[in-house]
Parts: structure tokens; C-alpha cells; sequence
């Protein structure tokens, strides 16, 4: 009796083959898949931005280009930088309040 040989299951870090160590594997696989899939548009809502090359982001549907991070339209240091920009006072606004 003969046994088919069965192909083991591996996503985008099939190519690396035995290489690198089982973790880093899974790390990559891990931000491969997150960065193909389809994220959030910011303008229209949609699930229809996808990645165009390195931090350049582009909606499907409304044909917006955006700038994110390498892997994901949207990082914690973004968050963080766009929250503290929107609550910090622009230098013309405080210079007219110091004068006052």
C-alpha cells in the first residue's frame, strides 16, 4: 500500500522554507497576512485600502493615496502624534494670548 504524501499548510513563509527558526516564521507570516489583507479607508470608510509599496497606502473605492506605516495604514506612533498635534495650540495662537 502506498501513501500519498500530504503537503503541510504554510502561508507567505513557505519560501523561507527550514530557515530562520520557527518564531521568526510565524512573526513574518503574522505581518504578511495583516498586510494583505484589506484595511480601512480613512476618508470613506470602506475595507478597500490596500497597500501600494512602502508606507504608501490607496483606497480601492474612492481612489484616496494616503501615507501609513511600512506594514499597517495606521501605527501607535501616529495615533499618538495626531492626538497630541489636534490638542496642542498652534505658536500663533500662543504668542496672541501671551501679548493679551
Amino acid at each position: 500500500m502506498v501513501r500519498k504524501k500530504r503537503k503541510k499548510k504554510v502561508g507567505s513563509s513557505g519560501g523561507l522554507g527550514v530557515r530562520y527558526g520557527a518564531n521568526v516564521r510565524k512573526q513574518y507570516e503574522k505581518v504578511v497576512s495583516g498586510m494583505k489583507k484589506p484595511h480601512r479607508c480613512p476618508q470613506c470608510s470602506s475595507m478597500s485600502a490596500q497597500r501600494e509599496s512602502v508606507g504608501i497606502w490607496a483606497c480601492k473605492k474612492c481612489g484616496l493615496t494616503f501615507a501609513g506605516g511600512a506594514y499597517t495604514p495606521v501605527t501607535k506612533l501616529g495615533i499618538v502624534a495626531k492626538r497630541s498635534a489636534k490638542g496642542a495650540p498652534s505658536p500663533e495662537v500662543a504668542v496672541k494670548t501671551e501679548e493679551e
